[in-house]
C-alpha cells in the first residue's frame, strides 16, 4: 500500500463503473450521491459491496465512483467488479479470495436482440393450424 488512491473499471450489461478507492472510514459515493441513495435498493447496495465483505474491508476504505449507462442492476454489477479490481490493485494478496468468490469474473450476459416476425427476442406469436 504505497500510493493514496487505487482506481479500476468494471462493466456489466450496458453499464460502466469507474472506482477510486482510498483508505478511510467507509464513505461510499456514486455520481456525487451516497451509495444507498443512488442504488435505492438494499439488495443492490449489498451486491456492490460484496467484495469488501469478503475481504473484511467494509468500513475501512472510501469509494468514489462514477457510473454511466444501463440501469441500477447493471450499474451495481459493474461497481462490484470495479471494487474487486481496485482491491487487487491495493493489495495483490487478496486475489485468491476474490477469485474463489467469483468477484473477478465479468458477467458477459447481454440482452438478446428482438427478431422480426416475433413479438420479443424468443417469444413467438401463437400458432394456428386452421
Amino acid at each position: 500500500m504505497d500510493k493514496a488512491t487505487y482506481s479500476a473499471t468494471g462493466r456489466r450489461k450496458e453499464s460502466t463503473a469507474r472506482v477510486e478507492m482510498s483508505v478511510g472510514q467507509g464513505q461510499y459515493t456514486v455520481n456525487g450521491k451516497k451509495l444507498v441513495d443512488y442504488l435505492t435498493r438494499e439488495t443492490l447496495v449489498n451486491h456492490a459491496l460484496r467484495p469488501l465483505e469478503a475481504t473484511e474491508l467494509l468500513g475501512k476504505v472510501n469509494l468514489r465512483c462514477k457510473t454511466v449507462g444501463g440501469g441500477l442492476s447493471g450499474q451495481a454489477g459493474a461497481l462490484r467488479l470495479a471494487v474487486a479490481r481496485a482491491l487487487i490493485e491495493m493489495n495483490p494478496e487478496l486475489h485468491s479470495i476474490l477469485k474463489r468468490s467469483g468477484f473477478l469474473t465479468r458477467d458477459a450476459r447481454e440482452v438478446e436482440r428482438k427478431k422480426y416476425g416475433q413479438p420479443k427476442a424468443r417469444k413467438r406469436f401463437q400458432y394456428s393450424k386452421r
